[in-house]
């Protein structure tokens, strides 16, 4: 989107930020509909996994591309969604490091908003749904996974996010894992055949004569394994999760393994829907990359919760979140 500040959009301004595990966006919006008139991008703005001064840099990087120079004084509120920080507490270390690095980058601009809002980056996804809903439940299906009760617009209950080591079931890279889980169970005759055993292996560059083929021998399936077996250790477990489209393409393909890894992830996020007490027709915004129009659970999870009386209404980011939210705070309405 490029700037547009002329003559028609001149009056009060405000920013939203979605600082992610990936990359931060800035949206620049007219404060008086969220018009947006302006964004810039820049690189991650976890506030628990991102050092303060980078987040900084990342912070300062976006917003000075969505905001000209000169219209950097009309900004009256801004407002953050912020991965690894939250709104139950202003003490919270993810709250204070958000905090912190979003004054650091607005002094360094210039910008004198007079209202800053830090929340998570799932309460301004749950923002980001049509009518800026207040109360309801969010769930995130991307990468890792979590489900979050919101009242008044702050998350008053959790269930699950609780990461690679402990948690997040259901997730991107809960489906990666499970597919070189089940191409190992293959390959030492614990597990059925699966056609994931040769897309995970070609993926970590096992020789041609180690894949599965008519006759897997015991010596080609123990090479297999010890290729596949250095080559995940070598990498930060969270790279699993870049095996999870395997697995969609298995599934597409009728690989019954794969579907099976689809439909528990399935279960698992309906699990943790659940775990919330859910009022029968409750709203659930949702958001990330497998519960998308295209995700590979949307249409698994939307058949469970459909029971429940739940539907899905989908965001693609929190900044058409933020952006709402900097308008009530520049409206008064800051809860």
């Amino acid at each position: 989107m490029s700037n547009d500040l002329n003559q028609e959009f001149i009056g009060d301004l405000v920013v939203g930020l979605d600082a992610g595990g990936t990359r931060t966006r800035a949206v620049l919006a007219a404060a008086e509909d969220g018009r947006p008139l302006g964004e810039g991008a820049a690189g991650p703005g976890n506030a628990l996994t991102v050092p303060v001064p980078r987040i900084t840099d990342h912070l300062a990087e976006a917003i000075a591309q969505a905001v000209p120079e000169e219209a950097r004084a009309r900004v009256v509120a801004v407002a953050g969604g912020f991965a690894g920080a939250t709104a139950a507490s202003t003490e919270e270390p993810g709250h204070v490091n958000a905090r912190t690095a979003l004054t650091a980058a607005l002094r360094r601009l210039g910008i004198p908003a007079d209202r800053v809002r830090v929340c998570s980056d799932i309460e301004a996804a749950f923002a980001s749904a049509p009518g800026t809903p207040a109360d309801g439940l969010a769930l995130v299906a991307g990468t890792g996974a979590v489900a979050l009760r919101i009242t008044d617009r702050r998350s008053t209950a959790t269930v699950d996010g609780d990461g690679w080591l402990l948690g997040d079931d259901g997730s991107g890279f809960w489906i990666g894992r499970s597919a070189v889980r089940a191409a190992l169970r293959m390959a030492d005759g614990r597990g059925p055949t699966t056609t994931l055993a040769g897309s995970v292996g070609q993926a970590l560059g096992v020789p041609a004569e180690a894949l599965p083929g008519t006759h897997w021998s015991r010596a080609h399936r123990e090479a297999y394994r010890m290729h596949v077996l250095p080559a995940v250790m070598a990498e930060l477990p969270i790279r699993l999760a870049r095996f999870a489209p395997l697995v969609v393409e298995a599934a597409e393909e009728k690989d019954t393994v794969a579907e099976g890894i689809l439909g528990e992830a399935a279960d698992q996020l309906t699990d943790t829907v659940r775990a919330l007490n859910p009022a029968h027709g409750e709203r659930i915004v949702a958001t990330g990359g497998l519960l998308g129009p295209e995700g590979p659970l949307t249409t698994r999870l939307t058949a469970r919760l459909h029971p429940l009386g739940l539907t899905l209404d989908w965001v693609p980011d929190g900044c058409r979140g933020a952006v709402a939210l900097a308008r009530l705070a520049y409206d008064g309405d800051d809860r």
